[in-house]
């Protein structure tokens, strides 16, 4: 569900991410202030170290600031508790990391349910939610897989409806077409242009794929931990 009232999806102001390191400390993100709109669909690109999973991390409350302040949906998360943080991440904020992050002890299903259980939601309605979604995105009989049986498409599919299966305002994505060929990759995009389209839901990318910034409605470029360029793309669909 997207953020209602015009509420910008993600607010940050002059955000600065600083590890402490001898000699000399590193400065991962430089001063970023950026708005972005509730159902948008927005890539950061960059070369590595340029700072955008940093700032993909920011965003979703995973490290905090060490200047500047951070609004999610109209809330500052910033000074926010650990477990408000926590609650906030679970309810609005759907995360896919390069990795999958899959649990190999669970199944395809039990996976993509797991956000839904940590919330409370029942069994039934866990499954009835995941079955649908599942059907959608060409994962329909292999509920019953567990992550070492299904190919790395397959793996990033079911991490991406664990992360839309709530509903979460904002869908955060770390390089998640870094380990598929084109064919993955595209049909990957698709299930979230459609989700984007059809839900709403504000999707963010790091990434250096050329694949996923071509779909972008918005992109933006960071070098050395500051925005290079934010550039409105000419399509109005992602993908269009």
């Amino acid at each position: 569900m997207s953020t209602s009232n015009g509420t910008p999806a993600v607010q940050t102001k002059d955000v600065w991410k600083i590890y402490p390191q001898e000699p000399n400390p590193v400065k991962a993100v430089r001063g970023v202030s950026l708005e972005i709109e509730s159902g948008d669909f927005v890539a950061m690109a960059g070369p590595s170290g340029s700072g955008k999973t940093t700032v993909l991390n920011l965003l979703g409350g995973l490290t905090r600031p060490t200047e500047g302040s951070i609004e999610i949906g109209g809330l500052e998360i910033t000074a926010m508790p650990d477990k408000a943080l926590a609650r906030l991440r679970l309810e609005r904020i759907g995360f896919v990391f390069q990795a999958y992050n899959l649990l190999p002890v669970l199944t395809a299903m039990e996976n993509a349910e797991f956000t839904l259980l940590l919330r409370g939601v029942p069994a039934s309605e866990r499954h009835e939610r995941v079955r649908v979604l599942f059907d959608q995105m060409g994962l329909e009989g292999l509920e019953d897989r567990f992550p070492g049986k299904l190919s790395g498409g397959q793996q990033q599919r079911v991490a991406v409806a664990r992360a839309v299966v709530g509903e979460p305002a904002l869908v955060l994505a770390d390089e998640p077409t870094a380990n598929l060929d084109s064919v993955a990759s595209a049909a990957l995009l698709d299930v979230m242009e459609r989700l984007n389209r059809e839900h709403g839901t504000t999707f963010v990318f790091s990434t250096h794929d050329p694949r996923v910034t071509e779909r972008a409605r918005r992109l933006i470029t960071l070098v050395d931990g500051e925005i290079s360029t934010d550039v409105r793309q000419n399509h109005e669909t992602a993908g269009a």
